[in-house]
């Protein structure tokens, strides 16, 4: 549940209401009304979303059985145990949103590197912080290994926020609580904030709807224990390339963006964001494939042992495979959603929001309760959805600002598909023979990915090179660069 409302209220609509704001600030008046307007907003993040945070914790004996009714019934332990989860995990959306605001403040003086690379921090920092508490130090210190992963989402929070910390001195920042709610920028970040929560509700509440469907499928191994455990291991995997390259080329994208809407230049506006897109299906699309292949290496390597076994492995891979065929939606998303809000249109992105919510929770009774797909059904719909919701704001704003470069757009999809399916060829022919020659255990799991992914990425690149894709030169520099720099062609 806090990991959900990661999305719903920092780095989706806090961001998409904060960043336009900031940077208008920063244009047409002076620096230190900026740097007193981004105090504001952190105070009033402190205040509320902390307060949020506290409420979360005290009513979640309440409100985490309503969202798991047949664990109340069938395993009650199961629902003490996630009420506890829920507990130990709410502090991170504090975080998060801290951070968040970090990031579009950044963004806003043209510093993209640092918090590109804070989503990282959070996905690597959660796991491996979650590992140390849950099955090196936690029986040391009486934590069990599943709290102990709880522990680690709070801590990795914490450094994606610390991560960006010193940049933002550098710039000037310091934090001073300030209580001018009457602000005329807080309260234009507050009016935005309403419409682009509503606009980045859709796939936080398609996984909370996909949770209620989740926690009553009986599992014939796990039983009630399964379902739930493998679409939020599998959710979490995805998240590292969606925070690395959706996430971050979207925040990276929003300043610019932003002083394109403002100033009138639709040109200009109409060549970042496709270019943004492009980025998008470059990145995310060999991810996904790469997911898709290597997923059992990668949650054997990471989670299988004690009670996660190779069956838990195989069902987390099967989820993760079903995600990450809407990862490119869901990141293109990311970039679509907030370029509407830059145009003062909330509209659009809230209807499309809704319908996806209604698809969504359609779907899943299909897919799980007819065609009895179970997780891998629920994880499926959701990606769908992600595909529908892009799609959708896709033609919208092809409608709304005559044109996004669609045929240069699906020249890059088309040689990314292209040079996907080659390293997918490669990556696959490449992991069964080190399977065949070594196993499934944990070293042979590492070394799997310690050759595939290098070998991969290189097939991808002598592909990607020969087939003459613009955007690769793009991602290249973006390396050693700021990605929103290139995005705007500087």
């Amino acid at each position: 549940i806090p990991n959900l409302t990661r999305d719903l209220f920092a780095e989706g609509a806090l961001s998409a209401a904060f960043v336009p704001t900031f940077v208008e600030y920063l244009q047409r008046r002076d620096r230190a009304e900026a740097i007193h307007l981004a105090n504001l907003v952190a105070t009033a993040i402190v205040l509320f979303v902390g307060g949020f945070c506290a409420v979360g914790i005290l009513l979640a004996p309440w409100f985490v059985p309503l969202l798991t009714p047949n664990w109340t019934q069938a395993a009650p332990e199961k629902t003490l145990e996630a009420v506890r989860l829920t507990q130990i995990m709410f502090p991170f959306l504090l975080l998060v949103a801290l951070a968040a605001q970090a990031m579009g403040v950044l963004n806003s003086f043209d510093r993209f590197a640092v918090p590109a690379f804070s989503s990282t921090w959070f996905n690597v920092g959660s796991v491996l912080s979650g590992i140390a508490l849950g099955f090196w130090l936690g029986p040391r210190l009486g934590i069990e290994p599943i709290e102990g992963m709880a522990y680690g989402v709070v801590i990795g929070g914490a450094l994606q926020l610390v991560w960006q910390l010193p940049s933002l001195y550098r710039l000037g920042f310091r934090f001073r609580p300030a209580f001018d709610f009457s602000h005329p920028g807080l309260r234009q970040i507050a009016r935005l904030m309403g419409p682009a929560i509503l606009g980045n509700a859709s796939v936080q509440v398609n996984v909370l709807v996909n949770t209620f469907f989740a926690a009553s499928i009986i599992d014939p191994v796990r039983g009630v224990n399964g379902a739930t455990a493998w679409l939020q291991y599998a959710f979490r995997f995805m998240q590292l390339p969606l925070g690395l390259f959706g996430v971050a080329i979207a925040t990276a994208t929003l300043p610019a963006i932003g002083r394109s809407a403002s100033s009138g230049d639709m040109d200009e506006f109409r060549e970042t964001l496709a270019r943004s897109l492009g980025l998008v299906f470059l990145l995310t699309v060999p991810a996904s494939f790469g997911l898709i292949v290597l997923g059992p290496s990668i949650v054997g390597a990471i989670y299988e042992g004690r009670r996660f076994e190779a069956y838990d492995t195989h069902q987390t891979a099967v989820a993760l495979a079903c995600y990450s065929l809407g990862l490119a939606g869901y990141s293109a998303v990311k970039v679509l959603a907030p370029a509407f809000y830059a145009l003062k249109d909330s509209r659009t992105p809230v209807a499309v929001s809704l319908a996806s919510i209604f698809i969504n929770a359609g779907m899943a009774w299909l897919l799980v309760t007819r065609a009895g797909l179970g997780p891998a059904g629920l994880a499926l719909s959701t990606s769908c959805v992600a595909l529908f919701s892009f799609v959708a704001l896709f033609l919208a704003m092809r409608a709304r600002i005559g044109g996004v470069h669609g045929r240069r757009l699906r020249s890059v999809v088309l040689k990314t598909l292209a040079a996907s399916l080659v390293m997918t060829a490669v990556v696959w022919t490449s992991s069964r023979m080190i399977g065949s020659w070594l196993g499934t255990g944990f070293l042979a799991r590492l070394t799997d990915l310690g050759i595939s992914i290098p070998l991969g990425l290189a097939v991808l690149y002598a592909v990607a090179r020969a087939l003459d894709i613009e955007e690769l030169e793009m991602a290249r520099r973006a390396l050693a660069s700021p990605i929103a720099r290139r995005l705007a062609g500087e």
